[in-house]
């Protein structure tokens, strides 16, 4: 995630999700059973939910209330590519900006129903790919939340474009690929 801080407003973008990769061990309902369990986003997923929705909203920590910004007034552009679903925001909202100033912003995440996936048992995890979703919001989460995918850095920038600093270190992008390779191994 970039984060360019302008005068009152900040500009995030990066990547949502990367496709085909899976996440972290989720603790949720899974087709009406509370479990862990691990899930990927197939490609062309992304590209599909949006267009069929052409009002994304972009929240606060997935919380309703607090919508920054929203695809249909061209506050947040979405777009699956070949990498996963990429944004770019632009947030007026004092409280985000303050946050991105303070690096208090750590990731995205997102919101969606499941319209088709497949759901599998391998060992000690479950696993979920989902081929087919609603997209309903996408979040930017502050560091009172953690994103269920790897992968998620913070850069924050300032208007000059001086001041580069970023939030998730070595050993953090290091322990996440280890974790990532347990995962995999766990569904082989």
């Amino acid at each position: 995630m970039q984060i360019e801080v302008r005068n009152d407003s900040v500009v995030i973008s990066g990547y949502v999700n990367a496709v085909e990769r899976w996440s972290k061990p989720i603790r949720g309902n899974l087709r009406g059973v509370m479990q862990r369990f691990i899930e990927k986003i197939k490609a062309g997923a992304f590209k599909n939910a949006l267009k069929r929705n052409d009002n994304v909203k972009v929240l606060l920590n997935h919380n309703s209330d607090r919508e920054l910004a929203n695809t249909k007034d061209g506050t947040a552009i979405l777009e699956e590519d070949n990498i996963g679903l990429r944004a770019e925001v632009t947030i007026t909202d004092p409280e985000v900006v303050e946050k991105a100033k303070n690096n208090k912003l750590v990731g995205w995440s997102f919101g969606f129903y499941t319209n088709s996936d497949e759901v599998a048992q391998r060992e000690t995890i479950a696993t979920r790919t989902v081929a087919d979703m609603d997209l309903v919001e996408v979040s930017i989460l502050d560091d009172t939340k953690s994103p269920a995918y790897y992968g998620t850095s913070i850069e924050t920038r300032s208007e000059d474009g001086a001041a580069m600093e970023y939030r998730t270190s070595i050993e953090e992008i290091e322990a996440e690929a280890e974790a990532q390779a347990e995962a995999e191994a766990e569904i082989v």
